[in-house]
């Protein structure tokens, strides 16, 4: 079975087509500036060379029309023709409390995904949009949505429910939801077939670090605990993100007059490794100018590190003890000195870094000491593989 992973943001569409009989990507690529000028599509078929096609697209239906037509493509393309695509399945970031699991898109779904824009309004709606351009063009085809949120569903209440007054999770649905549980699932459970855990009982922290990042305590296979909340905005120092404050910080930000979208936006967007170096967002260029003697871009630096170490001390005590330590996403996965800020100091919980191993590169590899009581590893998160194997689970079930 042939299955399309489509994951649709306000303005783009990634996509991998994945044949599930080796999980092989046959093609992949991303239609950028939808609804915007300049809008372009980069694909790329296993074993060809890229192409880039320049045109409008002014909606998300006329980008999946261009991605069919490149991917049927006879010089270019991965199938003959469009009846070799047996399903799609979409990454959706929010599921709100409904959507516990990922299930085949029918009305009431979409209605949830809807409901839920109020939490990931970045997110949401272009996936909405994903979900219907595809419908419009491919007609009878099953859809399947995969949700960031329903991972983290069994998260205890004590460990979900906010200390505000109860009504507001009672009838708002205020809570911790978390985000990232698509990579939290994939990588745990290739962290324990890495080392030989037995997943139903073992204790994985799980660090996807990226411009966005969260760690998730997993026990058992499941999620018991994850450092983001309601919205991406709680948790670890990220891009431009603040990560954990002090709620009266919003108060004081708008004491200068501002808004309170304007002081939300001052913790979302000029935060953050951005907002404490004065630098950049970027974690490649504040490892560079911290290394040139920036001491903002060294206290970022320090700051981002710390957090992690904290979370993961909070979620060794959680789950009364850790097995695993596993790193991924775009700087757990390549930044090598975040890695090692990280880990240092905690040789009093049984983690053990080898500098040496630590250089490596590669998809899943050992960076801790082979006596190390915690074992410590750098899994490259597929996303899209999980939400085919959901996909082929409740298609091949029908």
């Amino acid at each position: 079975m042939n299955i399309l992973v489509v994951n649709a943001g306000s303005s783009s569409m990634k996509y991998q087509l994945i044949n599930m009989d080796d999980e092989t990507v046959m093609a992949k690529g991303n239609a950028e500036r939808i609804g915007i000028e300049g809008s372009k599509l980069v694909h790329r078929a296993t074993g060809k060379d890229p192409v880039e096609v320049v045109q409008p697209m002014s909606n998300h239906t006329e980008a999946i029309r261009l991605i069919m037509k490149e991917l049927t493509d006879p010089e270019h393309g991965a199938v003959s023709d469009m009846s070799q695509i047996h399903a799609v399945g979409h990454r959706i970031v929010h599921g709100g409390d409904k959507m516990t699991k990922s299930v085949i898109v029918d009305d009431y779904v979409k209605s949830e995904i809807e409901k839920a824009i109020a939490w990931a309004p970045l997110h949401n709606g272009g996936a909405l949009m994903g979900i219907e351009a595809c419908e419009n063009v491919m007609p009878g085809v099953p859809m399947v949505t995969v949700f960031d949120t329903a991972f983290h569903q069994t998260i205890p209440d004590y460990a979900h429910v906010y200390g505000i007054p109860y009504k507001y999770y009672a009838e708002n649905r205020i809570r911790r939801y978390g985000a990232h549980g698509t990579s939290h699932r994939y990588v745990s459970q290739r962290c324990a077939q890495f080392l030989g855990l037995p997943l139903e009982n073992s204790r994985i922290i799980s660090c996807h670090v990226g411009n966005g990042g969260s760690i998730t305590a997993v026990k058992n296979g499941q999620s018991v605990d994850t450092s983001m909340g309601l919205t991406p905005l709680e948790g670890i120092l990220m891009g431009s993100r603040s990560g954990d404050v002090d709620p009266t910080v919003v108060e004081f930000i708008m004491r200068d007059g501002k808004t309170i979208q304007e002081a939300m936006d001052v913790l979302n967007k000029q935060s953050g490794l951005l907002g404490v170096s004065g630098v950049s967002s970027d974690m490649r260029d504040i490892v560079s100018t911290a290394q040139q003697g920036n001491a903002r871009s060294q206290l970022a630096l320090n700051i981002f590190n710390y957090r992690i170490r904290k979370y993961i001390g909070a979620y060794a005590a959680a789950m009364g003890g850790v097995d695993a330590i596993v790193f991924t996403a775009g700087i757990g996965e390549n930044v090598q000195v975040v890695r090692e800020g990280v880990l240092q100091g905690l040789e009093w919980m049984g983690v053990k870094l080898d500098p040496e191993r630590n250089k490596q590169r590669g998809d899943e590899f050992l960076i801790s000491t082979d006596d190390s009581p915690v074992k410590v590893v750098v899994i490259a998160t597929n996303e899209e593989l999980m939400i085919a194997r959901d996909t082929l689970a409740l298609v091949s079930a029908q």
